[in-house]
Formats: C-alpha cells, structure tokens, sequence
C-alpha cells in the first residue's frame, strides 16, 4: 500500500457539493484525428474503465455545445485571444453541465479513478507558486492543476470557476494580479495560466475557504518534491506534452526562464520550511490509496 497522498474534505450544505461524480469522462482535440501519443492516452482511459462513458469533442463539437448548452457564454468563449484559454473554458462548462472526469490528451493513468467518485470534486496538485500573491495575501505557497480533475455535475466549485473566468475577461487588472511581481516583460508567459488555467483555478479555491470544504486535493508525498509534481495523486502522470507558454522570442523567453528558475529556487527554501505536507480547512480526512 502506497503513502496516503489524497486529501477530502467535508461537503457544504450545497446539493451537488454532495452528489458523485458520474461514470464519464471528457476529452477534446481540434480535431477527431489523434496523433499516435494521444490515441495511446485515450485507448489507456478506456481499458480502465471499461463501465465509464467516454465523451470527445472536436472543435466542432465544442462549438456546438457553447451555442446549445451555454449560449449566455458564447460571447466569452469566442473573446478570449489564445486557443488554450478557449479549451480551458469549454472543459469546465462541460464538467460543470455533463460532470465527470476532463482529462488532457497527455494523461496517462495507472489505475482507475473509481475511488474518487465519492468525493464529489477531485483535483490535482500542480506545483509550488511563484506568485507572490497566492503566497502573502492568500496563504498559498502552491497551485491546483487542471489537467486532470472531476466534478459533479452542477457542483458550485466549478461554477465558481466559470465565473471567475468571465470576470477576468471584463476585468485584466483583477486578473493578472496574481502575477504582478512577475517582471513585466515576462508578464505575457502567465496570462493564460493566471486567466483560465492552474492560477485561475487556484485562486477560485484560495478566495472561496467555503468552498475548499468541497474540494478533495490529491497531494504528494512531499510537495517540495519537484519529481511529483504534475501528477494525479498516485492515480496518474501528466506528461506535459503540449505547452501554453506564448512565443516571445528566442532570447525573452530564455531570461524569463532563467528569471523563473531563480524564483523557484528561491522560494523552494521558503517552502520547505513548511515541511513536506500542506492541511487546512479543506483537510478533513486523509486516505490511503492501494
């Protein structure tokens, strides 16, 4: 048996903050034609979970499901500028609508996620931040990723998600605050991060403690552990295949990455500190996982 390394919380009184998360998952891809890598990643989904539903939408599709499902939202889909920003914001409007499991194309799973469905809203841990906002202001030396996760549908967590989504797109000020003590030519390499991807979803959890009550986060071990890092508890690996970091050329991006491997080597002291383990409101009962 592995080390205990998933962390539930107790359900509000909210219906769906109740409710299972159904048998299914979610995928999306510009088109129906997968490379190789990812049709591997999908055929790995599959054998696991042979009684799951498997739902895929193409671009298509995706647009499809806006304009029939959430049409007040179109207006937002359609204005954000980056393709990643628009594929975020489609995986929680169908994860919000349809509920289950929304994994990226580079998700390889070792076992099945049976044992979540319980908990309601499952996420993973992402990584130690760099954001000084997250740190001081919200008690957060971490982030929640979003590459893999589920939800019950209607489960106000991911409605809070959604809306911080539209209100980062009416409001830019509120929305990069996370990443003001980013240097500003730097900035552009977090905006979808901090816009609709981890940042998003882990400042809708660090401003909303009554909703942390909902959220069951699959830890590591020791979260100071890069090598853990990315990954779905002991269930699954992101492999990280894709990227979100915009271009802004060869010698920008090489400073904005030395800048960002000063930081974490920083900041890696601070955390450890802290020792290997994050609790708070959210930690309510800790599992083994087999």
């Amino acid at each position: 048996m592995s080390a205990p390394n998933s962390v539930h919380s107790t359900p509000t009184g909210h219906p769906s903050a109740r409710a299972s998360i159904p048998r299914r998952f979610i995928q999306t891809w510009k088109t129906a034609r997968l490379p190789l890598f990812n049709r591997a990643a999908v055929a790995n989904i599959k054998l696991l979970h042979p009684d799951f539903e498997y739902c895929f939408f193409d671009n298509q599709q995706v647009a499809d499901f806006i304009a029939t499902e959430f049409p007040e939202y179109k207006s937002v889909f359609d204005g954000f500028p980056h393709p990643i920003q628009r594929y975020d914001f489609f995986r929680y409007l169908a994860v919000y609508r349809l509920g289950g499991f929304y994994m990226d194309l580079d998700v390889f799973l070792a076992r099945d996620l049976t044992p979540l469905l319980d908990f309601g809203c499952v996420f993973p841990f992402e990584e130690l931040t760099l954001s000084a906002y997250f740190r001081e202001a919200c008690g957060l030396d971490w982030e929640l990723g979003q590459f893999a996760f589920g939800a019950a549908p209607g489960h106000p967590f991911m409605k809070a998600v959604i809306d911080n989504c539209v209100k980062g797109q009416r409001d830019s000020a509120w929305a990069l605050q996370p990443i003001r003590n980013v240097p500003a030519p730097f900035r552009g390499q977090f905006i979808a991060p901090v816009t609709t991807g981890p940042g998003l979803i882990t400042r809708t959890f660090a401003e909303n403690p009554a909703l942390q009550k909902t959220v069951t986060v699959l830890f590591p071990p020791d979260v100071c552990d890069s090598r853990t890092w990315h990954n779905l508890g002991d269930y699954g690996v992101h492999l990280m295949d894709g990227s979100w970091r915009k271009s802004d050329g060869f010698i920008r991006s090489r400073l904005a990455r030395a800048w960002e491997n000063r930081q974490r080597a920083s900041l890696l002291r601070e955390s450890q500190k802290a020792g290997p383990l994050r609790t708070g409101e959210w930690n309510s009962q800790v599992f083994a996982t087999a």
